[in-house]
């Protein structure tokens, strides 16, 4: 595989001719580079007016090789072929080399310009790519392949080092300017073709010139001064230390290739640096799978029109209310801080109450706050801030957060976030752990990336009190006070949330905009008098696990569990998925001529649910067939085969007078290995009278995560 390497445009804030002159001093050889052992010019020539010279070098260099692998090559020293054309005129260096060495085995080509700044015409930039092709070395193709790009890597920055060596012992040598090419006479151009370079008689002291007059100006790290520039799609090496951060030369290669390709071959807006190199990270600088998860998230963002969710997503009143995040000042390493106080707020509740989408919407919106941020505080502080901060108090923490269709709704949003934002997060703590919190943990951390959960810092109890606490990241004045700090924190109270408030699917979260998930987890149901609704779920195993959760919106009903060994006749192929009922249809399933006891059975008795109730259960099957899941309108007479009905039951549904019953509900099915293998966890809501929990088989009132 050829390996490729790109550098961004170095800048030089002197003039062209002089940083040619200290170019010049690295040859014939040059003891700031102890690998460039020497150098001897092969040919040399020039142009008539002297605005031309060329120069071919052979040069010899010393690997840094085991001395296995030279002995085994063959060779001590490796010897490179150099031509140097500068154009004094254009005034411009091209340097093109390649290995004379082992040329038949590897292929090394090196390609390096310095030419004048585009907007300042004192300054000189620099700017190198080169290719490695390791045909075939005796077995050794890894070993001189790593080798290789190391040694590079090493000289690139040496490289630069060495210009700004020599520049500056020009400068205490007086010399500070030397005058631009100009055509000679006609009678003097033989005198000039005579000169060579770096020995050009207009060399000036330092007192009879100022060096830098020039106002310095900001295009080689201004984003705004580069967009307007002919090289604005060029980066530079100063911009992306104080945009972007210090990376190593390869990872500079890396993303400026990347950048490149996208330029070349991306129809449609070309993200930001700094996104483009969080892709870069999250995939170790890999370009092709960075590419690849780049290149997918962009579609993303434009199947769904996420650039444009800040100016179009507006919170419901309710979020704003009930959802206890906000934003909160910054760290101390001047990264915004996120504050979520999770063990205050009803999850439950307002998935049930806005939805899944809803949910996901706002987390994108907080993400592109989060960037926006970055950038305004990178600009405030003075130095590349790429990620923030997120606090999480788990105060309030317990098991009614542990329901199994609110973490399947936090896995998705987490699978989301971890495909679209990555290396996003720089800190995570979490205070307050309750002893429930490793359950949640086992569950959750899976699905995080490996690098994002380095980032984790967990106190449980008062231990984030002190030092190696908040204060280890966070300044005194910021922590909040009911962290014991000294701070007002606005992050709403949260609280739980009205069933009252809950959504059916006869109200559409919103309509003005594409849907990020075309499938929810909770549905809607109503229920007739005189026709039940009904869902068949297919068992193909003996020993399967049913489980569901559903909530009473209005009325009274009664549910029940069935088994058949044949399918009903109505039964429809989507029908055996959670998404088989349109929303809010009524489907009777089960054929009005069938037998209680001949052509299907009853699993689970009647459980009479009242307005207002949540009810959670499961059941472990036995047989393979078809299990119908039934809501019945509840009335005064007693279902058939029930005879346990209370008097209070009775007399309670001679007061119901709708003619329609509403209800939300979330049904699935489980392996029976999957069930006894993984954690039992109640989900009713402790803190409502209202919640009921029923179950069969095995654990009664639980949901399996």
């Amino acid at each position: 595989m050829v390996q490729k390497y790109q550098s961004p445009v170095r800048v030089y804030k002197y003039p062209f001719e002089l940083v040619m002159a200290a170019y010049e001093k690295r040859f014939p050889t040059c003891p700031e580079i102890p690998v460039f052992l020497g150098s001897e010019i092969l040919q040399e020539s020039k142009s008539d007016d002297g605005a031309v010279h060329i120069v071919e070098r052979s040069c010899k260099l010393n690997v840094d090789a085991p001395r296995l692998l030279k002995k085994i090559a063959g060779v001590e020293y490796v010897f490179f072929i150099q031509k140097n054309t500068v154009n004094w005129k254009e005034r411009t260096l091209l340097i093109e080399a390649h290995n004379e060495t082992f040329a038949n085995r590897v292929v090394v080509l090196e390609t390096c310009s310095y030419s004048v700044h585009p907007e300042n015409e004192e300054w000189t930039c620099f700017e190198q790519s080169a290719s490695l092709d390791i045909k075939s070395f005796f077995g050794f193709e890894n070993t001189v392949e790593k080798i290789a790009m190391k040694q590079y890597t090493a000289n690139i920055k040496r490289g630069k080092e060495v210009i700004e060596h020599y520049l500056k012992e020009l400068i205490s040598q007086g010399i500070t300017f030397i005058p631009q090419w100009t055509p000679p006479p006609v009678s003097r151009q033989k005198e000039k073709r005579a000169l060579a370079v770096g020995h050009n008689p207009g060399i000036v002291p330092a007192e009879s010139c100022m060096l830098g007059t020039t106002k310095e100006q900001p295009g080689s790290s201004c984003p705004a001064a580069e967009a307007a520039s002919p090289d604005a799609d060029k980066l530079h090496a100063d911009y992306i230390e104080r945009y972007l951060g210090q990376l190593t030369p390869m990872q500079e290669s890396c993303l400026i290739r990347l950048r490149q390709w996208l330029q070349e071959m991306h129809k449609g807006k070309i993200p930001k640096d700094e996104h483009i190199l969080r892709f870069l990270r999250a995939r170790d600088f890999n370009i092709d799978k960075a590419r690849e998860m780049l290149c997918q998230s962009l579609t993303w963002r434009k199947q769904y029109q996420v650039d444009y969710i800040l100016q179009t997503w507006r919170p419901p009143s309710l979020l704003e209310e009930y959802y206890t995040g906000g934003w909160h000042y910054q760290d101390k390493d001047g990264r915004p801080l996120y504050i979520l106080c999770l063990g205050q707020m009803d999850t439950k509740g307002l998935v049930k109450a806005l939805g899944e989408e809803s949910l996901l919407r706002h987390v994108l919106s907080i993400n592109e706050q989060g960037q926006k941020r970055c950038e305004e505080n990178t600009n405030l502080f003075g130095h590349p801030i790429t990620s923030w901060t997120c606090l999480v108090d788990l105060e309030g923490l317990n098991m009614r957060h542990l329901w199994r269709p609110g973490v399947k709704a936090l896995l998705r949003i987490i699978e989301v976030v971890e495909d679209n934002y990555p290396e996003t997060l720089g800190r995570l703590l979490i205070v307050r752990a309750p002893r429930v919190f490793p359950v949640l943990w086992t569950l959750v951390s899976p699905f995080i990336n490996e690098n994002t959960r380095q980032k984790f810092l967990i106190y449980s109890g008062n231990n984030y009190q002190g030092p190696g606490g908040l204060v280890d990241y966070l300044d005194k004045d910021v922590i909040p006070d009911f962290l014991g700090g000294e701070c007002m924190c606005n992050v709403p109270e949260g609280g739980l949330v009205p069933k009252s408030l809950y959504q059916t699917d006869e109200e559409p979260e919103n309509s003005d905009h594409i849907r990020l998930w075309t499938e929810t987890i909770y549905h809607s149901a109503n229920v007739l008098k005189g026709a039940p609704h009904e869902i068949v779920v297919e068992i193909l195993e003996g020993e399967s696990v049913i489980t569901w959760d559903f909530d009473i919106l209005k009325g009274d009903v009664v549910f029940c569990l069935f088994h058949s060994k044949r399918a009903p006749k109505t039964i429809r192929k989507e029908a055996t998925s959670s998404s088989a009922s349109t929303a809010g249809d009524n489907v009777q399933l089960i054929d009005k001529s069938w037998v209680l006891g001949v052509d299907y059975s009853r699993m689970e008795s009647p459980l009479v649910c009242r307005e207002g109730e949540s009810i959670q259960g499961s059941h472990v099957t036995r047989w393979p067939g078809f299990y119908v899941l039934q809501w019945k309108m509840h009335s005064s007479l007693p279902c058939s085969g029930t005879s346990l009905h209370r008097v209070d039951d009775v007399l309670a549904s001679l007061q119901v007078s709708s003619h329609k019953c509403k209800l939300m509900y979330y049904f699935e099915v489980l392996a029976s290995k999957d069930f006894s293998s993984q954690s039992v966890l109640q989900s009713t809501n402790p803190q409502q009278d209202t919640g009921r929990k029923r179950g069969g088989g095995r654990g009664e009132g639980v949901f399996v995560f």
